[in-house]
């Protein structure tokens, strides 16, 4: 059996109906930026979060009586586990995924939603990945690989159909990229359907197996790490995924944690766009200058949304300190009646949020007639938090920053 174009549109009818058309938008914020004409295509507004809807419904569709009715077996880092499930439930198939005990409550939580049984297991894809097919041995039910299959790639290829259809003249395509499944089925969609197109995959510095494979010429096997992005967190790339990644992929980057974390950040506030981690991977290349695709057509693939509130939670508190937009000082001022409500008061006369404050009354070197006041302040930008502290200082308040 062989992924052709053919396959996938044939997937592509398969999924009619049931999987959501994903928009594709212009982001004018981006291109702006950096100089390319960015879009960004948005399977985070898939049905369960991510685009591995598309391949499993497809495989499951392709199953004979016989395997449906032994039920399905599966294990993922979340989004492959939900996928299943939905479809799944959709066939009136029983349904158990392995998943690891690092993942996303938000995904396992989802993914019971759904309908499947949920086991536990490992740190990392890999390791749950052996204990599904331990379980798949004692219960005799079909094992749904999350990549290392045509009729799953099939599936994952539809996207690029569709990116080809809403944009005709699009140039490259910006891909995560974990096991290979998704890479694979888009760039045989898009490099059948236009060889001048170019794939570029995009995985997370600290775990990149599939780069390091097709550096080396061979498939490679790296200790597993935990990445923000989790759903790429692969230590092994597919077989076949790997033959189809060598002729249709044109080049693999790698971005860091920080700059996963940024892109992630950046999506929320320029694009109110919630990406997880390997969905913002996409993102994190363009911003950090690492995609040769200047004044080209890019097409950013946020594959999924499907992080916890947590975490983003986490990502924003970090990237405001990161960007010195939250910062945090001391002011010593004289205590007595007046001083703390002026203090406040020409705070907030520059224009920002005052997160939280405190005061320690109970020693100054100074001695007891001084007392020092702690703020926490939200700032619109790293200048205008510049802005207060030099007005703070004008005004002659006796102030220190907080690292």
């Amino acid at each position: 059996m062989e992924l052709t174009l053919e396959r996938i549109k044939e997937a592509q009818k398969n999924i009619n109906g049931v999987v959501r058309r994903t928009p594709l938008f212009y982001s004018s914020t981006f291109s702006k930026k950096d100089g390319y004409n960015v879009y960004l295509k948005c399977e985070n507004k898939q049905k369960t979060g991510a685009f591995k809807l598309r391949g499993a419904y497809n495989k499951i569709a392709s199953l004979t009586e016989e395997e449906k009715s032994n039920g399905v077996i599966a294990s993922s880092a979340g989004n492959h586990a939900q996928g299943v499930a939905y479809a799944a439930t959709s066939f009136g198939i029983k349904s158990t995924i392995v998943m690891p005990a690092t993942a996303p409550q938000a995904k396992v939580q989802a993914t019971m939603g759904y309908g499947a049984e949920v086991v536990q297991y490992g740190e990392v894809y890999d390791e749950c990945y052996g204990r599904a097919v331990e379980l798949q041995r004692e219960t005799g039910a079909t094992f749904l690989h999350p990549f290392n299959d045509i009729e799953v790639m099939a599936g994952q290829g539809t996207i690029a159909l569709e990116i080809l259809e809403d944009l005709p003249e699009v140039d490259t395509i910006v891909v995560p990229i974990g096991g290979g499944g998704l890479i694979a089925g888009m760039a045989v969609a898009a490099k059948e359907s236009n060889p001048n197109i170019k794939i570029i995959g995009v995985q997370a510095e600290i775990i990149a197996s599939s780069k390091t494979s097709l550096e080396r010429g061979e498939i490679v096997t790296l200790p597993g790490v935990k990445s923000l992005a989790d759903g790429i967190s692969v230590q092994t790339p597919g077989n076949i995924t790997f033959e189809y990644m060598k002729k249709y992929v044109d080049e693999i980057v790698t971005v860091t944690e920080d700059e996963i974390a940024y892109a992630i950040f950046s999506l929320m506030e320029r694009n109110k766009i919630i990406a997880e981690g390997a969905g913002a991977v996409p993102l994190a290349a363009i911003l950090a200058d690492k995609i040769n695709a200047k004044g080209k057509n890019v097409v950013a693939l946020v594959s999924g949304g499907n992080i916890d509130i947590a975490m983003v939670s986490k990502i924003i508190d970090r990237q405001l300190i990161l960007l010195n937009r939250r910062i945090s000082f001391v002011v010593e001022l004289k205590d007595k009646v007046g001083q703390m409500g002026a203090l406040v008061n020409d705070i907030v006369a520059q224009g920002v949020n005052i997160v939280k404050t405190g005061q320690d009354r109970n020693w100054d070197k100074k001695g007891l007639d001084y007392v020092k006041v702690e703020f926490e302040i939200e700032a619109q930008s790293r200048e205008h938090a510049q802005q207060l502290i030099g007005a703070l200082i004008v005004k002659g308040y006796n102030l220190n920053m907080i690292q």
